[in-house]
């Protein structure tokens, strides 16, 4: 029997990689206007986007424990090797959640083969490796073959990114309210990554013209066999600039491969409209 790999909606993924990759997802959960919708499926991105524009505040919540334990003992009683790659421990409690409910499980079901995995990745770099562990089991890889593979990769993602208002950052607490006003004053354009599973400062730029071509300059400093590699890149409601980004690192690096997605509404609600992330391996196998 092949694994089932199980993600959650921060990994960013269309629906057509869920289809075509047999891959179950578990939404957490976006709150707008008092009311609750599942992310990805029954919002859509663009209308958190939308309404963050009108001025409009949505807040996020993680993964239930209950709603782990229901999906894990089901596999459980199958007997069908299960894993679960879990949005970054330093972003969400849902890979918390996910623990606690496998432990749960494998008290009643000693012998489940259950596995939980921080992937300490988020959006699209989380994505990727997602597809890739898919793309395994699908080729009829074992569960250690795959966690073997993954977990590599995720000690190997980076995560670049860039955002258009430093005010969304301020309002989920990612730098400070003076830092904030005087970003969007100076038209300073901060550029990010993800260390350790937790969202860094990396540089200030001043002006956006700056952003992707020092975005491709880290990309040449950390990356590594780049034009073999898939590329990932997600953004907030900017498809142009999206695809900008993606011309430039063609021309640049002769890569072929290259994912573009919409940031979802989980990760969106906190880095904002006009947001810009890169993604690819510091190392490869």
């Amino acid at each position: 029997m092949n694994v089932k790999i199980l993600t959650d909606s921060a990994s960013d993924l269309s629906e057509s990689y869920y289809n075509e990759y047999n891959v179950e997802m578990v939404p957490l959960t976006v709150h707008l206007d008092e009311k609750e919708f599942e992310d990805g499926k029954t919002i859509a991105p663009k209308t958190i986007y939308d309404a963050m524009r009108d001025g409009k505040t949505p807040t996020t919540s993680q993964v239930s424990p209950q709603l782990f334990k229901t999906i894990f003992t089901t596999y459980a009683k199958a007997n069908q090797p299960l894993i679960y790659l879990a949005f970054s421990s330093g972003l969400s409690g849902t890979f918390q959640a996910a623990k606690l409910s496998e432990n749960e499980v494998k008290e009643d079901y000693p012998e489940a083969q259950i596995h939980v995995i921080d992937t300490k990745c988020a959006s699209l770099g989380y994505g990727l490796i997602v597809i890739q562990a898919a793309k395994m089991a699908q080729n009829g890889a074992s569960a250690d073959e795959i966690m073997d593979t993954i977990q590599f990769q995720t000690a190997h993602m980076e995560h670049i990114f860039t955002v258009d208002d430093l005010e969304y950052l301020y309002r989920g607490g990612r730098v400070s309210k003076t830092a904030a006003f005087v970003g969007t004053l100076l038209k300073i354009k901060p550029i990010l990554h993800v260390e350790d599973g937790k969202l860094i400062p990396l540089e200030k730029l001043r002006g956006s013209k700056k952003v992707f071509q020092r975005m491709l300059s880290i990309m040449e400093e950390r990356g590594t066999d780049l034009k073999n590699q898939t590329i990932g890149i997600s953004h907030g409601d900017d498809i142009e600039r999206a695809e900008q980004l993606a011309t430039m690192i063609k021309e640049k690096f002769g890569v072929e491969h290259i994912v573009i997605e919409m940031v979802g509404s989980v990760i969106g609600a906190h880095s904002g409209p006009g947001t810009i992330a890169l993604f690819f391996l510091n190392k490869t196998k």
